[in-house]
């Protein structure tokens, strides 16, 4: 049985499942090239239809997330959707009442269902626009926001029994929630309401700071790491929020906080107001796993919801909450719903159980005639070579940054070698050369490494022997690495890698090489994107790229194109 999952919301997108897996799984941007687009995810699921060989006729189930206030507001007038994002992207003037506006948006989207009218609301509105597509006779499903986002998590851990937390802004009504998964069925024990929300705070601290709220909440993070540490007694946000069992209270109300944050900015460098935010997520957040870790005595736990994206809080919770075995979503905002909301429906309908996931490269992918026929529009020198990764390898060994395009895309918020721009982890020359002609990162944000499995422990000094293959978790480098790995690496020491097993030959051999010349298998592997731009999905986009930052080398599968100086 087919399942479509859709999710119309802040980084819409698309997915199909075929019986509990994972067939394909698309997001909008990477077809619209508006990154986190919103809205109907109409070229997403043309996308999935189409990669399966299927018709609108074909798919009798679909499920969507969140039938809230606000979200069915938004379907209601798609233009507040739009106008939000343009505004939150910075693509239009800041209005004049912008202030009031933030403070009108945290009201609404507190507000849940009333008595079940949204709900249908929402159902009108989506068979509405699923109908302009094709489908019909079919049955909708409209899954709760937080319970979604626990079912993209226990369904693709492979855990048979354990604790699922989700944490975000809002939806639903709620801004977390606990669960206990076991024998296939997930049951909630605890909700967080939205006015007690703790990513919201993030979320505002992240917007007062000058960034863009559900999207830079990562800067701040990494801002965090060059202030002074602050004892929590002197921290002014600490007492934002406690911990009360299951349960996170806030002190304000959303839009009092706001006032206050603003005020603290005020005469705090920002780089300080980063440190106490972070510090207020980490001390609440693993406060609220110790305390469900001890309560139900389950130590395997898994997690998702925006929060979850948190690199240095997941740290935190893996070494200091209790908890033996972990898992992160790997599409964790709610760019991942579409994939919760079916796997929640397959789940109900058909009672087919978890299934760990290995690899999240569930995207588009191109045949080699299409690809030679593209190069070949843009007048471009190219030959094949059936020594790609170890070619690549020297490439980089030899100070070079490359291009890099095979396969299937990767689902989620991180390039994990199918789409990835990748560079020696040892030099920070390079690194500041692919900066400065395409990624333009701020200053304080480091790139990423992608490790072989095997080399981990040889690198980090916190790696507890469960590889993180999809960037979820922090870890800290051991002290005599940091040569080796200073291209890759935060002020702290501290990264975020990716752990390269038999999921990704070509990549592996590739790592596997560099290996050979250095002696450590690690490079730098950062998303195949311009800055502000989303990752590429198509052989036009990397090849548009290529030549719109002037780079000199492209690996798409097994072309290896150059960018001759004319």
């Amino acid at each position: 049985m087919y399942i479509l999952g859709i999710w119309d919301g802040h980084d819409a997108g698309a997915c199909i499942i075929e019986d509990g897996k994972i067939k394909v799984a698309i997001n909008e941007e990477r077809l619209s090239r508006r990154k986190l687009d919103v809205g109907f995810p109409k070229r997403s699921i043309i996308a999935c239809l189409d990669y399966m060989k299927l018709k609108p006729s074909d798919i009798l189930i679909i499920a969507c997330s969140t039938s809230d206030f606000s979200k069915t507001l938004t379907r209601i007038f798609p233009s507040l959707k739009e106008r939000y994002y343009l505004f939150r992207r910075r693509k239009i003037e800041k209005p004049r009442f912008a202030r009031f506006q933030h403070f009108l948006k945290y009201k609404l989207t507190s507000y849940g269902d009333f008595f079940g009218v949204c709900k249908k609301i929402s159902e009108f509105l989506l068979k509405k626009e699923l109908k302009k597509l094709g489908f019909q006779n079919f049955k909708l499903y409209i899954v709760d926001h937080h319970l979604a986002h626990a079912a993209s998590a226990c369904f693709t851990s492979g855990m048979k029994k354990a604790l699922c937390i989700t944490l975000d802004g809002v939806g639903d009504k709620l801004s977390g929630s606990v669960n206990i998964f076991e024998n296939g069925e997930i049951k909630r024990v605890a909700s967080i309401s939205a006015k007690d929300s703790i990513g919201i705070f993030f979320e505002q601290v992240t917007n007062l700071l000058g960034f863009r709220e559900l999207e830079d909440e990562g800067k701040v993070m990494c801002m965090a790491d060059y202030s002074y540490p602050i004892d929590d007694s002197k921290n002014k946000f600490m007492d934002f929020f406690s911990v009360n069992g299951l349960n996170i209270k806030a002190k304000f109300s959303t839009s009092k906080s706001y006032k206050l944050i603003e005020k603290i900015i005020w005469n705090n460098p920002r780089e300080r107001v980063a440190y106490m935010a972070q510090r207020v997520l980490e001390k609440n957040i693993l406060e609220l796993f110790k305390n469900a870790i001890n309560q139900f005595g389950i130590r395997d736990v898994c997690w998702a919801g925006g929060i979850a994206s948190n690199i240095k809080l997941n740290r935190i919770l893996r070494l200091y909450s209790g908890l033996k075995n972990w898992y992160v979503f790997p599409h964790m905002g709610d760019g991942g719903l579409a994939v919760g909301a079916a796997l929640y429906v397959n789940n109900m309908l058909q009672g087919i159980k978890t299934e760990k996931i290995d690899n999240v490269y569930f995207g588009l992918d191109y045949d080699e005639n299409f690809i030679e026929e593209e190069i070949k529009k843009h007048n471009l020198s190219y030959e094949e070579r059936d020594d790609i990764s170890e070619f690549c390898a020297e490439l980089i060994c030899k100070n070079n940054y490359v291009f890099w395009f095979q396969g299937r895309m990767e689902y989620g918020p991180r390039a994990l070698g199918n789409r990835s721009i990748l560079a020696p982890a040892d030099s920070e020359d390079v690194k500041d050369l692919l900066n400065i002609k395409v990624k333009e990162r701020e200053w304080y944000q480091p790139f990423c490494p992608s490790v072989l499995e095997e080399d981990a422990e040889k690198i980090f000094e916190d790696y507890d022997f469960i590889p993180d293959r999809f960037m979820t978790m922090g870890y800290f480098v051991k002290k005599d690495m940091k040569n080796a790995t200073r291209a890759v690496i935060n002020v702290d020491l501290s990264a975020r890698p990716q752990m390269v097993g038999e999921e990704n030959k070509k990549y592996r051999k590739l790592i596997e090489t560099v290996k050979k010349e250095k002696g450590l298998g690690i490079i730098l592997n950062t998303s195949f994107n311009i800055h502000g731009e989303p990752i590429v999905c198509s052989p036009s986009d990397a090849i548009n790229t290529m030549v719109k930052t002037k780079t000199r080398y492209l690996v798409v599968e097994n072309f290896l194109v150059e960018l001759k100086e004319r």
